[in-house]
């Protein structure tokens, strides 16, 4: 694999729309969705890919959540990897993973989501 992936849950409007806007920021990744690829074959958590965004890195190595987040915008321009860095610095990385779990909990009330981006808990 030459580019990273990002998986989104199609299932989900907001991801489907944060998807959309992702290559805005000029990141340098392709974009599939966990339905459609093959996550076992990506080494990707079935369970934890509809929870968390999974990034699978071009050598293997797959990120989840915030700090998927945090690898794609290092794959952009300098203001993107910057806040990438960032993201996952001491003393804002647990900020950030509990900013995420936030997010994601919540996406079905966010822009773009619907009653189907709701999680199961």
């Amino acid at each position: 694999m030459d580019r990273g992936l990002m998986l989104n849950d199609a299932d989900c409007g907001f991801c489907m729309r944060t998807a959309r806007l992702v290559p805005r920021l000029g990141v340098d990744v392709d974009s599939s969705t966990v339905q459609a690829a093959d996550l076992e074959e990506l080494g990707v958590d079935p369970e934890r890919a509809v929870v968390e965004m999974p990034y699978v890195h071009p050598d293997g190595r797959v990120d989840y959540g915030h700090r998927a987040f945090a690898s794609i915008l290092r794959t952009g321009p300098l203001p993107a990897r910057l806040a990438g860095r960032l993201i996952t610095a001491p003393g804002v990385d647990p900020v950030a993973r509990r900013a995420y779990a936030w997010v994601a909990a919540h996406r079905h009330r966010l822009p773009g989501g619907t009653p189907a981006c709701e999680l199961q808990r």
